[in-house]
Order: structure tokens, then sequence, then C-alpha cells
């Protein structure tokens, strides 16, 4: 502002006045970009209105829930999987315009979904192996942020076994309009490298991510060309036609990705360059080798043998990211933790593994395999499973360790 100066005509203006002039320029410019990155973070398949309240409300508010009309007040709108659900892209849309706070983060916001059968698991130690891999879910969507819902119930009494997925699926789609992303896993798979997060930026233009390859769908013709005991699927409308007409497991959605290329392929991305999903006969032989080779890494450096709080965890993985894993593909011979290892055919539960299995290398393995998980978390309270093959009782972990030893 000029000040008045007496007789002379001329304003004067202090250095204050010009720093409070451009830092105000300068928030103004900051307030516009927001605004924008708030427009530009939601799903490709939403247009949301943003107002000025968006760019006010600090954090999720849950206790707001305005009384305007939405599909949850449509009663023809039913979460079973015998009815489409048409227009869904503009049913999440005025949901969200309706609840600004759920905005900010939209993007890769993503709810976990997994299950598991309603009765006793015959196997008799197939309900404390379910319950440990139900816990290894559970620490990977804390350290990272994600909503978890597990099914213990049949929600279709014709969709049983490896198609009661389905129903879950899009009954959560619906009870979570504010979810990008619904990621489901098989019970009998487990995240073995708890750092890592998905490339989200790969997956931009894509609503479903599944392990697999193009050349074994489109030359080999194989059933085992993709798994689909992993995956992520966009909350849009695409993805609720996928639904309705992908009625089968795997080898469905494999048929439907040949005889229909020009519909699925585009929208489909077969992650192949990383363990999205393991398979265990490939994975647990090697988790000793991956041991030494992240301890090599915090032997090297000090900041990955640093004490921290378990909620920023991810900083530390970024950092092990940039400084040694950049550019690494996963897979077989990757200096990386292989991210989902899957234990397929073994059938924890029933027992009724497949024939080429054994039994006991089976349950074993899934043993190694989550206590090498879990070894990751509970490095964090500051203890660890000094042996894989047990898993009690845990032994503390030095201060500077692996640089001091036990």
């Amino acid at each position: 502002m000029a000040k008045y100066a007496g007789s002379r005509t001329k304003p004067v203006f202090c250095f204050s006045d010009v720093v409070l002039f451009f830092g105000g320029a300068f928030m103004s410019l900051i307030l516009v970009w927001s605004f924008f990155s708030f427009s530009s973070s939601i799903s490709p398949n939403l247009n949301v209105k943003t107002d000025d309240s968006t760019t006010c409300t600090r954090g999720i508010d849950m206790r707001y829930d305005p009384t305007d009309p939405v599909y949850f007040d449509d009663p023809d709108l039913t979460y079973t999987i015998d009815k489409p659900v048409k227009g869904w892209d503009e049913k999440r849309r005025r949901w969200l315009e309706l609840h600004p706070s759920f905005i900010p983060g939209a993007e890769n916001r993503t709810v976990m979904v997994t299950g598991s059968q309603s009765t006793p698991c015959k196997n008799p130690i197939g309900d404390h192996l379910l319950l440990r891999f139900f816990k290894n879910k559970v620490d990977y969507c804390r350290i990272h942020g994600h909503d978890i819902f597990y099914s213990n119930a049949l929600l279709h009494p014709k969709m049983n076994s490896y198609w009661a997925k389905l129903p879950a699926v899009k009954a959560a789609m619906i009870a979570h309009p504010e979810a990008e992303w619904i990621w489901w896993v098989d019970s009998d798979a487990l995240f073995t490298d708890m750092d890592f997060t998905p490339p989200w930026h790969r997956y931009r233009n894509h609503n479903l991510v599944v392990h697999g390859w193009p050349g074994v769908i489109y030359d080999d013709r194989s059933w085992t060309a993709l798994n689909a005991g992993v995956f992520l699927i966009r909350n849009c409308q695409w993805s609720m036609e996928l639904i309705d007409t992908w009625t089968d497991d795997q080898t469905a959605l494999i048929y439907l990705m040949y005889k229909h290329r020009d519909v699925y392929y585009p929208k489909v991305y077969l992650e192949g360059e990383y363990y999205f999903e393991g398979y265990w006969l490939e994975v647990v032989p090697g988790l000793a080798n991956v041991t030494e080779r992240y301890l090599e890494m915090e032997r090297e450096d000090a900041t990955l043998r640093r004490r921290h709080a378990e909620k920023v965890s991810e900083r530390y993985g970024a950092f092990r990211e940039e400084r040694f894993l950049r550019g690494e593909r996963g897979g077989k011979g990757s200096k990386r933790r292989p991210f989902v290892t899957h234990f397929t055919g073994c059938q924890p539960c029933s027992g009724d593994h497949n024939k080429m299995y054994d039994g006991d290398t089976c349950w074993n393995w899934m043993i190694k395999a989550i206590n090498f998980a879990d070894n990751q978390v509970m490095r964090k309270f500051g203890f660890v499973h000094s042996d894989l093959g047990k898993t009690s009782p845990l032994q503390p972990v030095p201060f500077d360790y692996p640089d001091e030893p036990w």
C-alpha cells in the first residue's frame, strides 16, 4: 500500500509492501494450481465438479452425509450380481460431488477385498493358516493406508469357490464410491514385499490389472496366460459390465480377451514386469537369498537401518527403491522381493491340494513365506523371526541391525 508522505505528490512504497504483494500473488497461484490438481487427480472416467469448499476441506469428513438423493436412495439399485448397474460413473460422480472431502487423493484410493468359506476348515491347521494369510493383508493395508473388507459368506448361492469373488467385488464397488480401485486378493495369496507399492501411473488408462502375458494369450492360446487370483479393477461402468459378463474364473477372462480383443484388451493391463502374483514353487526357495540381498543394502546405507515409526514406512521403501532398485525388473533371479506369493493348488483350508504337490511342503512353505513377510512388519516393533520355519518366539533386534550383530 502507498504511504502518505506529507506534501509530497509521489507515493512512497515500503519494502514490506512489495513482499506482501508478491506473497499474495504467489498464494493466489497456489490456490489456482490446487483447484486444477484436485480436478485432474480423479478417475479418468469421472469429471467431478469442485468448488471452494473442496480446496478448503481438511481431511476426510466421515460424519458428513447430506440428504440430497443419491443412488443409495434408489430402491431399484441392488448389490447383487444378477442385476446390472447402469450409469455407474454418473452415480459415483454425483456422490463425490456431494462428499467433496473424499476428492483429494481419490485417484488411487483402494479397497482390498478378500475372503474364505463360511464353514470351518477340514485341514486341522487350515483356519490357523487362513488367519495368518489375512493378518498379512491387514498389515499391508495398514502400512499403506488401504481399507480392507473380508467376506466369509456367499453373496450368491450359485457362485461359490472361485466364483465367489465376483459378487463380493461388485458389492464393494457399490459400498465404496470413494474408492477408485478394488483390489481382490485370494485367501491363499500373501504379500511378501510389505514396502512395495504398485506403479499406479502405469495403470492410468486401464481398468483391470492382472498378472499375465499378451503373447501367451494371443499366440500360445494357453489357459495359464494369466491368473485371476489377484487383480485390481477400477470402480467404473466398464468394470460393472465386465463383471456381468465374466461369470467364471480366469479361463473365462482369457476367453473374453481372446474372442473380444478389441473390446477388452485396450483396458486390461497384463502385468509381467514384477511378481504381481508369483507362483510359490518359484518364489519360496529363493527367499533366503532375497533376505541376504536386502540386508546387504542395509549394511551399505545407514538410512535403511534407522529405526522409525511404522506410519512412515513408505518413506524408507521409496528410499530403497531409488537407491538400490531403480530400473530393476521383478521376477525370478531379481534383486527385488517377490511382491505377492500365491500358493495356488495348495488348498490350505480343505487340505485337498493338487496331487502334484506334497501337503507338508505346501504347509511348511506357507509358514516360511508368512514369516518372511512378517519379519518386515515386526522389525518396526523391534522383533523378528530368527528362523523362518518357526513362528514363535521372536527375537529382539539389536539397535543398528544388521550392522550390529546378534
